[in-house]
């Protein structure tokens, strides 16, 4: 059974930061894109970051670019994302994915691009 499971999220003040975590298991995502989406509340799901199978290759959403940094490690089958100088804006439930290819060099950022996706993890930045 292939899992994703997401740890890191908690309460945070304006400024701070936040590191998440996914872990993979039921098989290996080393040759699968992977990425992080997030929900807030009455809002739509929407992409944050992607990052190709070597980890080579990023790819931001505007809102969170400069203050994001997505890194995995593929011999650990995780995912990270560093979130700094968070925002309220940024309160959410993340979700990591897994599963996308990068066709043509194209980072995907649809959520219908991701096979796998993790239960998700709150995080919440007070002001």
């Amino acid at each position: 059974q292939v899992q994703l499971v997401e740890s890191g999220g908690g309460f945070v003040q304006a400024g701070g930061s936040a590191r998440l975590s996914c872990a993979a298991s039921g098989r290996t995502f080393s040759r699968d894109g992977m990425g992080w989406f997030r929900q807030a509340p009455g809002k739509e799901r929407e992409f944050v970051s992607a990052i190709s199978w070597t980890g080579g290759t990023t790819k931001y959403a505007d809102s969170v670019k400069g203050r994001f940094t997505i890194s995995r490690d593929n011999v650990k089958n995780t995912v990270y994302l560093q979130m700094n100088s968070l925002k309220p804006e940024d309160t959410a439930v993340y979700y990591c994915v897994g599963g996308a290819g990068w066709a043509n060099g194209r980072a995907p950022t649809r959520t219908y691009e991701y096979t796998y996706w993790g239960q998700g993890t709150q995080v919440t930045v007070s002001s």
